[in-house]
């Protein structure tokens, strides 16, 4: 049981400040992968694992039975829940996908801030762990894998300057791919299956007052991320 106990006081010991050029190098690295279409791709299975975890957390939160979870090759996924076919629970239910990324990439971001990147880490590691057990597609379960495989790589061989520098990168994956999602699902023009497009049966609410919502939401969810990271790099010195 020593493993779990060095993991531990690897996970909650604080880790040197980033210098300024890897946090804002970071940053612009992610910029440029969303916009080339083959790495957003890629980047993208993350932004929907923590999109169907969102849903997922708030099926459970609001009583509903979680059925499971679908991540498919289109970087599409699926949580499928059993409860009401309406009412409040739902709605948070629906609600709770596009701001998912946005909200964890702050968490994140704040513990980053703070000097816990590897604990961050492997915060998003027990994230993975749950939704693994959720999966219900041979896809979803390689792309879990896959995404948990490179997290326990970094965490458990690479140098604490890799770690911090993984760290920042995952911060930005989130916090900026999750805007850039909402975009995408704008320009489909909100499709009646989408979640803006439920949510505006359920509510009567237009679908693109919700997707304004999202849009909301997920910016200022950056905007907060970058005021954390503007003294992340001067907060250990």
């Amino acid at each position: 049981m020593e493993w779990i106990g060095e993991m531990w006081r690897t996970a909650t010991s604080v880790q040197p400040a980033a210098e300024p050029v890897v946090v804002w190098g970071s940053a612009a690295g992610v910029v440029l992968a969303l916009s080339v279409p083959w790495v957003w791709h890629v980047v993208r299975h993350l932004v929907t694992i923590v999109h169907e975890a969102g849903h997922a957390t708030a099926a459970v939160l609001t009583g509903r039975r979680l059925d499971g979870i679908r991540v498919h090759t289109d970087t599409s996924g699926l949580t499928t829940s059993w409860g009401s076919a309406r009412g409040p629970g739902l709605v948070l239910t629906l609600l709770a996908g596009y701001p998912a990324p946005a909200v964890v990439g702050l968490g994140v971001a704040w513990l980053v801030s703070r000097g816990y990147a590897v604990g961050a880490l492997w915060s998003l590691l027990v994230l993975l762990a749950l939704v693994l057990l959720q999966i219900r597609n041979w896809y979803g379960l390689l792309a879990v894998l896959v995404s948990a495989g490179v997290l326990v790589a970094v965490t458990g061989w690479a140098s604490t300057t890799v770690q911090v520098a993984a760290a920042h990168v995952v911060t930005w994956v989130l916090l900026l791919g999750a805007p850039r999602a909402v975009i995408e699902l704008a320009v489909r023009r909100t499709r009646r299956s989408s979640d803006a497009g439920q949510l505006a049966r359920l509510t009567h609410v237009p679908a693109p007052v919700w997707v304004v919502l999202f849009g909301l939401v997920t910016i200022a969810a950056l905007a907060l991320g970058i005021h954390l990271a503007l003294p992340a790099v001067d907060l250990l010195d």
